[in-house]
């Protein structure tokens, strides 16, 4: 019966990633057309800000919750109900953050006055983002993935239709104002998924009770919660100081804004995506791992948790081999055929074996979080991100272009993959 819950929970995230993978990208390609390359490489460069206050707002509690729920030695209607009041006063205190530095972040860090709109729409849809999450949170625990699988698709045709609709709209006032629609437009999305999470609540479930935390609940969430955080934020503070440092570096020793800005779309816009793509994959066992391994290591089953993650590890490795092969043989055909471009083919072929690593870190890393050991992962996050982010400052003087954060980016896969692995091998 486990084997094939776990299967089934598998199967159907694997089916519906695949899917909303296939409509992400589609959204993508529309954003390409809409806004174009100078809109794209707008977007990218507010990208990091706005997946660092994603990372904030949610403040780790859709793991934890994800967790505690499967342990299942609690009440789960009153863990989700402890977790609302902490996700509305965080939320409220970013918004704040964000409006206070955004002119500044514009001006004086991503050297681009262009940007100061986009950063602050971030603002406005950070709190629909975070209690989308929180509700997932209750299906993953319960490994009811079929809810999260329907909203996440809806969701993403939500989005589509609005890019479609609005985003021209704002274009023909200006780039700035489109951008911030691509923003924007997350504010229906993730309010559809909201209320498709919704109707698939039990009647007893936490939303339809009244809001009342409870102090003890509080400090379990917190104590898986914070140390994801902190382990996500290194990641995200990273990605953030990203094209700062780049900008500034690369201003500073001759090259112009406008090759900044292009490039790094370029590769953020066009190569990332292409090589995140069979994360699908991985992501989707990276979430079923968690409730599961949570459940079997409370009844310490260490051999089925192993079982499991050589499982996700093998498919991981599979699927990361075959698009690897494709795009090293046939990059060119990827990109054109999906951004109807050829820039970028370099990159792909550089990267794409790298990210044979990143594949299977992301179960390695869901392993560590699921035995209690959040912790760990977020140190072994901070050492890879200190060095990530040091060598791309070094590099980056080097008048290597762009290269500089194809290298510093490929030896901070390897780096985290390899202590997780350790981790792992040393707890198991």
């Amino acid at each position: 019966m486990k084997k094939e819950k776990f299967i089934k929970a598998t199967l159907i995230l694997i089916i519906g990633g695949f899917l909303t993978k296939v409509l992400g990208m589609f959204i993508r390609i529309v954003q390409t057309r809409l806004i174009g390359l100078e809109g794209i490489g707008l977007y990218m460069l507010i990208l990091p800000t706005f997946s660092l206050f994603i990372t904030l707002a949610q403040l780790g509690l859709p793991v934890a919750l994800s967790k505690l729920i499967a342990e299942d030695r609690k009440d789960n209607k009153r863990l989700l109900m402890s977790a609302i009041p902490i996700i509305i006063v965080v939320n409220i205190i970013l918004i704040i953050i964000i409006i206070i530095i955004a002119p500044f972040l514009a001006k004086y860090l991503l050297s681009d006055r262009r940007t100061l709109y986009p950063l602050l729409s971030i603002a406005v849809v950070l709190p629909f983002i975070s209690l989308s999450c929180i509700v997932r949170s209750y299906f993953f625990g319960k490994q009811q993935m079929f809810p999260h699988v329907l909203s996440h698709i809806v969701e993403q045709i939500t989005r589509l239709l609005a890019i479609l609709i609005i985003v021209p709209i704002l274009y023909q006032r200006s780039i700035t104002l489109a951008v911030s629609g691509v923003v924007l437009v997350n504010i229906f999305s993730e309010l559809m998924s909201i209320i498709i999470l919704g109707g698939y609540l039990p009647k007893h479930a936490p939303i339809k009770t009244n809001l009342k935390p409870h102090r003890e609940d509080i400090k379990d969430i917190l104590d898986i919660g914070l140390p994801t955080t902190g382990g996500k934020v290194i990641g995200s503070i990273s990605y953030f100081l990203e094209p700062i440092i780049l900008t500034q570096v690369l201003l500073s020793i001759g090259y112009s804004n406008h090759f900044i800005v292009t490039e790094y779309g370029i590769l953020t816009g066009y190569v990332f995506p292409l090589l995140f793509l069979p994360s699908f994959f991985t992501q989707a066992i990276s979430s079923v791992l968690i409730p599961v391994i949570s459940e079997q290591y409370v009844h310490h089953n260490i051999i089925y948790i192993k079982t499991k993650l050589n499982q996700a590890i093998l498919f991981s490795l599979i699927i990361g081999l075959v698009i690897t092969t494709l795009y090293l043989l046939y990059p060119h055909f990827f990109l054109k055929l999906i951004y109807n471009t050829e820039k970028g083919i370099n990159y792909l072929r550089i990267l794409s074996p790298v990210f044979l690593l990143y594949y299977i870190q992301l179960p390695l890393t869901a392993t560590l979080q699921a035995l209690g050991k959040a912790k760990i992962a977020m140190f072994n996050a901070l050492k890879s991100v200190t060095l990530k982010t040091l060598l791309l400052f070094l590099l980056s003087f080097l008048h290597i272009g762009i290269g500089g954060l194809i290298i510093a980016t490929a030896t901070g896969i390897v780096v985290l993959t390899t202590l997780d692995f350790y981790q792992v091998k040393q707890h198991l």
